[in-house]
């Protein structure tokens, strides 16, 4: 049941049973859970090392259990820090990464193809030179494709191109593991290509925002747009191991952020909102548009609006400025 705080099933067990028995033995622990001395004493050490067991000031070297009121709290503060920590790292890398890109993206093609330069980078130019290059590094590929797909609902001939070459990877044992945004749930075309690759054994998670769009084969060649906000300009097949990780670093980053696709989106517990209705509120706070926020979340203007009307209808508001000072009054701009 507490999983999800990081307490295993058998650290609980041991848990539990110190509540209702908090001066009994190691070998009384044993007997009364089933286990074996070396488990119980490892369940004691994870027991310690998440603060739930302290020392006795009454008997010298034993240890008692930490209430579940104080110690279950903690253990949910100390996680909520490090999701903190982790989108503070994410913003950091995304910042990273759009310096890393901007400055590949003043590379200028000596012909209209693939152009290799003297950085191991190529700039591929045109639909057909992106797709070849994407065919080539999957044959090369060995172990894993990792894939940032942003701008909500993937079009159909997207879709249709990645097919056979993710095909061709799942039925070679390749782990692919694919970032959508959250607004994929509600594309049919997408979540159905999604829910594909998750059942072939490809691992898909959601995020209401994501980086610029990368693929990086097996951490060593990464492929990334000339223009984020214009992918036909054509594409940096990037070969730099400094830039290559650090494009793998912000995805691994983003990863963790993220919601496997058949994971419900849940509710932050405290506002009621949805992180994809967070995130919008930070958006429209911060002075953007519905339309460039609607491109941040990978949705439509008009979708924008809508959410911003059940927002401000929830927050009893009459205006957006209004909203906005009753929702940073109520802490969901944090």
């Amino acid at each position: 049941m507490l999983d999800v705080l990081g307490l295993d099933h058998v650290s609980e067990a041991v848990y539990r049973e110190m509540l209702s028995r908090p001066e009994g033995s190691v070998q009384e622990l044993c007997a009364q859970l089933g286990l074996a001395e070396g488990t119980v004493r490892d369940a004691l050490d994870r027991l310690a090392d998440l603060r739930l067991l302290r020392a006795s000031r009454d008997v010298r070297g034993a240890v008692r259990p930490v209430s579940p009121e104080l110690g279950l709290e903690m253990l949910l503060l100390r996680q909520e820090e490090e999701l903190l920590r982790r989108h503070r790292e994410l913003e950091l890398g995304k910042a990273a990464a759009a310096r890393a890109i901007a400055e590949y993206a003043g590379l200028r093609p000596a012909c209209p193809t693939a152009v290799a330069t003297a950085t191991d980078t190529e700039r591929l130019v045109g639909l057909d030179a992106i797709q070849a290059k994407l065919e080539t590094l999957a044959r090369e590929m060995t172990d894993e494709c990792l894939s940032v797909m942003p701008g909500g609902a993937q079009s159909q001939a997207s879709l249709d191109a990645s097919r056979p070459l993710d095909d061709a990877a799942m039925r070679k044992g390749i782990a692919l593991l694919t970032l959508y945004q959250d607004s994929v749930r509600h594309d049919p075309a997408s979540l159905a290509y999604a829910r594909w690759m998750t059942e072939e054994g490809g691992m898909v998670r959601t995020c209401p925002t994501l980086p610029p769009r990368m693929l990086v084969f097996d951490r060593r060649v990464a492929v990334v747009p000339i223009d984020p906000a214009d992918t036909k300009r054509g594409a940096l097949c990037i070969r730099e191991a400094g830039i290559v990780a650090s494009l793998v670093a912000l995805f691994e980053q983003t990863w963790n952020c993220a919601v496997p696709l058949g994971a419900d989106r849940s509710k932050d517990a405290d506002t009621g909102l949805t992180a994809s209705e967070q995130e919008l509120l930070k958006l429209l706070a911060s002075g953007l548009t519905d339309e460039v926020a609607g491109r941040r979340l990978g949705i439509s203007a008009r979708s924008v609006r809508r959410q911003m009307a059940g927002l401000m209808e929830r927050l009893d508001a009459s205006s957006r400025f209004e909203a906005g000072l009753k929702a940073a009054q109520r802490g969901w701009l944090r």
